[in-house]
């Protein structure tokens, strides 16, 4: 008896390697995007250095996609593996939680700790994300790092219009970066909308995917809409050129917010 006892006691101590998933927020005004840098301050390098510290091994996470410069999210997925003995699941994420925020500064929030499956990917398993794109009119010190602000009002219907035809497409390679190593540029958006404030516009868009910097070139593009420097309908040229001249400027990173990822298991 003793002998199994013993025997279970050993296999329960076996360090086991397990995944879990980070739900985190940040401000990033004071970051060059998620993604780790070599010579610039991403958001990824100090949650990375304050996991490694609460568990005393070197973790890397792995995020469920990049944010640029400036740019803010509400909402934002990362996993991990850490070995960790069986009998260590017993304790609170709460004192986890505690101890990784309080390790981060005051823009850097995890929201929640997540055990997963060992095949589960923040990145590729995502199947909708969401943005939000902030626009206000009256200067307000306290929107200064968090919305886009105009001088003129934009024409609202005139840009749904915009926004509408571009959910007929899928190839949006006019509002990609060039040089991205990726292997299509093929989104599906599943919705592209903007809702008007008394004293702000906010655009709502939801695709499987985003190409780097396609939400703000979109929103360039709209506001081109928006003032009537262009049609609607022109919109469909844009697109169907592939051509990253032909649409608008993109527009500042403060006003842009990655605001929820999904998962078929979360």
């Amino acid at each position: 008896m003793f002998k199994q006892l013993l025997q279970l006691w050993l296999t329960l101590r076996v360090p086991q390697t397990q995944r879990y998933f980070l739900e985190l927020a940040y401000d990033g005004t004071n970051y060059h995007g998620w993604q780790s840098q070599p010579n610039a301050v991403g958001v990824q390098a100090l949650v990375n250095e304050a996991l490694s510290t609460v568990f005393r091994a070197n973790i890397e996470t792995t995020g469920a996609g990049r944010t640029d410069t400036g740019v803010h999210a509400r909402q934002l997925f990362a996993h991990f593996d850490v070995e960790e003995e069986r009998e260590a699941g017993s304790k609170k994420q709460e004192a986890t939680l505690r101890s990784l925020n309080a390790l981060l500064p005051d823009d850097i929030a995890i929201k929640r700790i997540i055990p997963v499956a060992a095949d589960a990917h923040a990145r590729f398993d995502a199947t909708l994300r969401s943005y939000e794109y902030h626009i206000h009119f009256e200067k307000d010190p306290f929107l200064h790092n968090f919305s886009w602000q105009l001088r003129d009002r934009p024409d609202v219907p005139l840009m749904n219009e915009g926004a509408k035809i571009m959910m007929e497409y899928t190839d949006f390679s006019c509002f990609s970066k060039s040089n991205t190593q990726v292997k299509t540029n093929n989104c599906k958006i599943s919705r592209a909308e903007w809702v008007e404030h008394s004293d702000k516009l906010i655009f709502h868009i939801s695709a499987d995917r985003f190409l780097r910097n396609m939400v703000r070139a979109i929103v360039g593009t709209l506001i081109v809409v928006g003032k009537q420097e262009i049609t609607p309908e022109m919109v469909r040229s844009i697109i169907e050129s592939k051509n990253r001249s032909k649409a608008g400027t993109s527009v500042p990173a403060c006003g842009l917010y990655l605001t929820e990822v999904k998962y078929p298991y979360l």
